[in-house]
């Protein structure tokens, strides 16, 4: 196994990578260079990088880290991500993916007190490589994503299963139907201005001018890839509700979801999901819609699994500055 390598900036990797980490090569979107790439350049574009990564006769692991502080490093994600992982290139098992990892963890014992990690799916095996290189690492669950595996139904046999509560109120508020609903994939400037529009009028209050080129660049490369479902629900010729989803290799990710607040009593959005939820099914042939992270009340009427996700802490014990965090991070997993 080679000695671990890094790299400060996507230029360098590009040419090292050649192309092992493009679409054609990862079918899972948060694994994908481009996606790392755009989330750094529109999320973090003042925080230094730190990709490692350690080569062995089966393959290579790379981890995407940022450094937010001196003897800091975090995940390279944020809110945009459903997951974050080292990502392994080649047939590499277990017992060689934990030799790997632990010879980033020593390389970065050297160099940073403590390292932070979220949202990871499970974290053991990374916790355990961290552990056996000589961190402290604390573990925590924190919140969760919420899953939809179809199991071959179609839409109509989907429904059919959804709470009463969610069938009855798709059926009062669509009577008549009061929207204009329609699902785009492909991008144009118009859309993309209803969107934003949207979005600024949202319960949840107007994104982020980061995360708008972020997400903007997201829609674009989707669309060229064909890969975008944006859906709208108009009022009188006017966006009132919107969706940005992406659909690949059999997978539907619920990206952004808003509506307007004046529309709340008419359920627009709730709407908009139904013939979502229609297209993706029927339309695309998904076999699993993802709603991202967060445990909103709404989404266990259209999810069926909830998948926790977990925090990893890990801190350097040759670090004094670094013991008490450890303790608070160990007293909080207990307690929460």
């Amino acid at each position: 196994m080679q000695a671990p390598r890094e790299y400060h900036r996507f230029a360098e990797m590009r040419q090292a990578l050649a192309g092992r980490l493009d679409r054609a090569d990862r079918p899972r979107l948060f694994d994908r260079l481009d996606w790392m790439e755009a989330l750094h350049r529109h999320c973090f574009p003042d925080m230094p990088l730190r990709i490692l990564t350690v080569s062995a006769a089966q393959g290579d692991a790379w981890l995407f880290l940022l450094a937010p502080a001196p003897g800091r490093l975090r995940a390279l994600a944020n809110y945009y991500s459903f997951a974050w992982a080292p990502i392994f290139i080649g047939a590499v098992d277990a017992a060689t993916q934990h030799q790997m990892l632990t010879a980033i963890a020593r390389h970065l014992r050297a160099r940073c007190s403590r390292i932070d990690l979220y949202p990871i799916e499970d974290g053991a095996a990374l916790a355990a490589a961290l552990r056996h290189a000589g961190w402290w690492t604390v573990r925590r669950a924190m919140g969760g994503r919420h899953l939809l595996p179809l199991r071959g139904r179609d839409f109509a046999a989907y429904w059919a299963d959804r709470p009463g509560r969610l069938r009855n109120l798709i059926r009062r508020k669509g009577r008549g139907s009061p929207f204009a609903l329609s699902i785009h994939d492909q991008l144009t400037p118009q859309l993309w201005d209803e969107y934003v529009d949207v979005q600024a009028r949202s319960w949840q209050g107007p994104e982020p001018a980061r995360g708008i080129a972020f997400l903007r660049a997201l829609a674009e490369r989707e669309s060229a890839a064909g890969t975008l479902r944006l859906g709208f629900a108009r009022a009188q010729g006017r966006a009132v509700a919107t969706q940005l989803w992406t659909i690949e290799a059999g997978v539907a990710l619920i990206h952004k979801l808003a509506h307007d607040r004046a529309f709340d009593a008419q359920s627009p959005g709730t709407l908009l999901s139904h013939a979502m939820f229609a297209r993706a099914i029927d339309g695309d042939g998904v076999t699993l819609i993802d709603y991202g992270t967060g445990d909103n009340d709404y989404k266990a009427d259209w999810m069926e699994q909830r998948l926790p996700l977990y925090r990893l802490d890990a801190f350097n014990p040759r670090s004094p500055a670094s013991w008490l965090p450890a303790a608070r991070a160990a007293i909080s997993a207990l307690v929460g």
